[in-house]
C-alpha cells in the first residue's frame, strides 16, 4: 500500500514548479543566456501551444492502455503515486499546477538548458545537439521508470523541436501546461484505476520488485 498522501502536497507541486522559472533565471545569469529572450505571447502562439499538445495526448492514451509490460509498469507507478497525490484537487488547482510546470520546466529546459549547450557547441549542428543534451535532462529529471524517462526524452525533444520552430517560448509553455492539465484530469479525475501488477507469488497491490529498475 502506498504511503498516504499529504492534503498540501498539490501546494507544494505547484512551489516546487513554479521555483523552477526562478532557478531558470538565476541559472540563466550565471550562464549569460536570457531564457524570456523569445517569451513573445499572443493569440497565434497560443493557439499553436494548444494544437501541439496533441500528440502527445494521443501519446498518453497509447500508455494508458497498451497491454505493453513496461506501459503497465508505467500506470501502476502513477496510481499508486500520482492519482493519490492529486485525488483531492479541484480543477482549478491542477491548472495552476499545469501552468506552473509548464512555465518552470521550459524556461529551464528550453530557455536556458538547450541555448546554453547550443551556444557551447560551434558548427551548423550546435542548436540540434542543444536540443538532444536538454532533452537527455529533461527525461532524466523525470525518472520514474525507464521507459517513462524515455518518453520523457521524446517529450523533451518535441518541446525543443516545437521552440526551435516557431522561435517563441510561448509555445511550448502552452503546450506543457495543456498536455499536463488535460493528462492530470483525465488520470486523477476520470479514469477508474486499474487493479496494480500482481507479482508472482505476492500479494494483490504489490508491484514486483525490479518494477522500478527494469523497462
Amino acid at each position: 500500500m502506498p504511503d498516504p498522501v499529504p492534503r498540501h502536497f498539490p501546494v507544494k507541486a505547484a512551489i516546487f514548479e513554479g521555483g523552477l522559472a526562478l532557478v531558470a533565471l538565476v541559472l540563466g545569469g550565471i550562464l549569460g543566456v536570457n531564457p524570456m529572450r523569445t517569451l513573445n505571447s499572443g493569440a497565434a502562439a497560443i493557439g499553436w501551444g494548444v494544437l501541439g499538445a496533441l500528440p502527445p495526448l494521443v501519446i498518453l492514451s497509447l500508455v494508458a492502455y497498451l497491454p505493453w509490460p513496461p506501459l503497465r509498469r508505467i500506470v501502476d507507478v502513477i496510481d499508486q503515486t500520482v492519482v493519490p497525490a492529486f485525488r483531492q484537487s479541484g480543477l482549478a488547482e491542477l491548472a495552476i499546477i499545469a501552468l506552473l510546470a509548464g512555465l518552470g520546466e521550459e524556461l529551464l529546459f528550453r530557455g536556458v538548458i538547450q541555448e546554453a549547450a547550443a551556444r557551447g557547441v560551434e558548427g551548423p549542428h550546435a542548436w540540434w545537439l542543444g536540443l538532444l543534451a536538454a532533452s537527455i535532462l529533461f527525461g532524466m529529471a523525470h525518472f520514474i521508470t525507464p521507459t517513462y524517462a524515455a518518453l520523457a526524452t521524446v517529450m523533451g525533444l518535441y518541446l525543443g523541436g516545437l521552440w526551435l520552430w516557431s522561435d517563441n517560448l510561448v509555445v511550448p509553455i502552452v503546450t506543457h501546461a495543456v498536455y499536463d492539465f488535460v493528462a492530470l484530469v483525465y488520470l486523477v479525475k476520470l479514469r477508474r484505476t486499474s487493479p496494480p501488477t500482481r507479482s508472482p507469488g505476492g500479494a494483490p497491490g504489490q508491484l514486483e520488485d525490479d518494477d522500478l529498475g527494469q523497462a
